[in-house]
């Protein structure tokens, strides 16, 4: 069995420290891959440390919205140039966060567009956060799309059917989080029934939204499987071809990795 967890911060505080046992905990599961998250320059050396260290995991380079004020030096040719490394395989997270607000909207935009060039450029896969900010999303990645195409991901998917329609006509994927294990999730749950299986991936974003029955604990990767479960039998889904379905795709979308 494949089992992929397509975003995890392996390097943050509560995994960190523990990081040895947070993988073997992984591996027991049946996770057979993992990709290793960034949200700020600070990180990039610590995550591709672990990438080279670890086999089955996989990192990226990027600057979270909510960091983009305090990186108004990162450009698409800083992010080209960390990009090229063997265990790089995505750019991002990036985005937009119209909920916290943590840096301006405007800078925002403009890390966005630098990491959509640098995505562009490489045709490593766009790992985009977005909320509260569905219609400028949509209307960034349409914009640039006509530019010249890229590959691309909504991580944690939270947002609208009408969200999804948008940017799964773009040819983009979906990558769904814990989340959607949430009792409150009924309208995430309804709009991930219909989502494409052939276009959908699974994530943790450990350490946090650890799903059902984990809630209030720490996220692992090791956590990516009960998401999946759950997912398989909301969908009508039998598991095991669930997981190989959802880990070929994310191989398919980042192509740079081998598994």
């Amino acid at each position: 069995m494949m089992l992929v967890d397509s975003h995890c911060h392996l390097n943050y505080e509560g995994l960190a420290e523990r990081q040895a046992e947070v993988l073997e905990n992984a591996r027991s599961r049946g996770v057979t891959a993992m990709l290793n998250i960034s949200t700020r320059e600070s990180e990039w050396d610590d995550i591709v440390s672990t990438a080279e260290r670890e086999s089955d995991v996989w990192a990226s380079i990027g600057i979270h919205p909510h960091e983009a004020d305090a990186h108004p030096d990162i450009d698409t040719a800083k992010l080209l140039a960390r990009a090229d490394h063997p265990r790089v395989i995505g750019i991002g997270e990036t985005g937009l966060d119209y909920y916290y607000d943590h840096s301006d909207r405007t800078r925002q935009q403009t890390s966005f567009r630098a990491h959509i060039a640098a995505a562009r450029e490489t045709g490593l896969p766009l790992i985009v956060h977005t909320r509260d900010a569905e219609e400028d999303t949509a209307a960034i990645l349409a914009d640039e799309m006509e530019k010249g195409a890229f590959p691309a991901l909504i991580h944690c998917f939270t947002a609208s059917a009408g969200f999804a329609a948008k940017v799964l006509d773009m040819g983009l994927y979906v990558s769904i989080s814990g989340i959607v294990t949430f009792k409150n999730a009924r309208e995430l749950q309804d709009v991930t029934k219909d989502l494409p299986v052939d276009r959908l991936l699974v994530e943790t974003d450990a350490p946090f939204l650890a799903p059902v029955p984990h809630r209030g604990k720490t996220g692992e990767p090791a956590f990516v499987a009960d998401t999946a479960q759950f997912l398989a039998k909301l969908r009508g889904e039998e598991y095991m071809q669930f997981c190989e379905v959802t880990s070929s795709n994310f191989y398919t979308l980042f192509s740079k990795a081998a598994p």
